[in-house]
């Protein structure tokens, strides 16, 4: 990769890494260019599930976000481009020990400074063929890695703060002493610092941020919703779970055409190695079961609320949530913020639930939708029968009875058709 690629202004910020508006020195593009440190083995496997994730979706549907490149980042200014269809193998080491690889190395490395240079030499022999025997432990770990990945394993806020100009290089620069000619390079693995993912920009910011700072309007409600109807079922025919799936997750492109939906942040997603394509992959996708416990509290299916292992079908719900909120304009606070977000809940006395956990405690909880009695003139009309009933059937508490993300596709176009009628 021979792009330079200048970072100018921090764009978002989240509990994993730093989002930055960039240009492209060449071609003047913009593009969004995010930061994960790896400082710990639990980061790094989030890292490289999304990774992994964005790889597999490439840039073959308009409303997936699309990466443009991968960086490594393994000093204070050294970056290697990553080539497609590799993983950092230090990367997979650190997520599969439990330990960030390259730290023992640098502490050993401070402790020989103080030895005599014929000590040093000899230290420097004698690692040689330790680090030849870890880089075929490397290898061997990126097969288990990609073996693991059918098994179960173990966002932001905006922000207009200003950054210093900086450019990145593309490719690390040349090493002082390079080795002889013949001769491998057996100094051993180095620690890596970051990854840095550089992505398409999307310059309307998060479906929150875009819905709420417009006046309400039914045919861009509708626009949004099928737009990603087909972007879930796109990443289901790839095998590909979401898991947290929320507005933050979800980015805006403006378009002279109306908004283009991206659905983004793969971080805590999961591919199943099982199934195949089309119909009969979707199929197999809902047999797949997780555990982990991840997700947004507002947007979490009641399997997941209650610990119970959990398929695709959870993102379903997930999508449920935010389609209700979206037709309806339905938002709330969480504590502590003044910030409103899109998403719809259950009223509990005062409180509000989130719906996930309210059908947890009640599976047999009736869900009144359209939500409001008394609508304000400027709020769109309530969804029509037909796209109440879908929405009925994607928040069921049961979820073989929610629609597939192939069905869901097709029964939010019909739906829509029907109550246009």
């Amino acid at each position: 990769m021979e792009e330079l690629y200048t970072l100018e202004r921090e764009v978002g910020r989240g509990s994993y890494g730093v989002v930055f508006e960039g240009h492209m020195a060449k071609t003047g593009e913009r593009v969004a260019i995010k930061r994960l440190p790896c400082s710990s083995p639990e980061c790094i496997e989030l890292y490289l599930q999304e990774l992994w994730a964005m790889r597999a979706t490439a840039k073959n549907h308009p409303n997936v976000i699309a990466l443009h490149g991968c960086l490594l980042q393994t000093g204070p200014k050294t970056l290697q481009p990553l080539r497609p269809g590799r993983l950092p193998l230090d990367l997979v080491e650190s997520a599969l020990k439990g330990s960030v690889v390259g730290i023992k190395q640098s502490q050993e490395e401070k402790r020989t400074k103080s030895d005599s240079s014929r000590s040093k030499t000899k230290n420097r022999t004698n690692s040689g063929g330790l680090f030849r025997t870890k880089s075929r432990l490397r290898t061997n770990s990126e097969s288990d890695f990609f073996r693991s990945k059918s098994q179960e394993s173990t966002n932001s806020d905006l922000s207009m703060s200003k950054t210093p100009v900086r450019k990145i290089s593309g490719l690390s620069r040349p090493r002082k002493r390079p080795a002889p000619t013949g001769e491998k390079d057996n100094r051993g693995p180095r620690r890596c610092l970051a990854l840095w993912l550089v992505m398409e920009y999307c310059d309307g910011g998060d479906l929150n941020h875009y819905l709420l700072s417009r006046p309400p309007e039914s045919q861009r409600n509708h626009s949004v919703v099928q737009q990603l109807s087909s972007a879930m079922a796109f990443l289901h025919r790839l095998r590909i779970v979401h898991r947290d799936l929320k507005p933050d997750n979800v980015l805006v492109c403006l378009t002279p055409n109306g908004p283009l939906i991206k659905v983004a942040d793969f971080g805590l997603s999961k591919m199943s190695v099982e199934g195949g394509q089309g119909m009969e992959g979707d199929t197999s996708l809902t047999r797949q079961h997780f555990s982990s416990t991840c997700g947004s509290d507002f947007y979490m299916a009641p399997e997941v609320w209650g610990g119970l292992t959990y398929t695709a079908q959870a993102d379903i719900f997930s999508l449920g949530v935010m389609f209700w909120a979206v037709l309806e304009r339905l938002t709330f606070l969480e504590e502590g913020s003044t910030q409103e977000q899109l998403g719809a809940y259950v009223c509990k006395a005062r409180w509000l639930m989130p719906l996930g956990e309210a059908l947890c405690e009640n599976p047999d909880l009736q869900l009144c939708i359209p939500m409001k009695s008394r609508r304000s003139p400027s709020l769109p009309p309530p969804p029509g029968q037909a796209v109440c009933t879908l929405l009925l059937d994607m928040l069921a508490s049961d979820p073989d009875a929610r629609p597939t993300a192939a069905q869901l596709e097709d029964r939010v176009r019909s739906a829509m058709e029907e109550d246009a009628q």
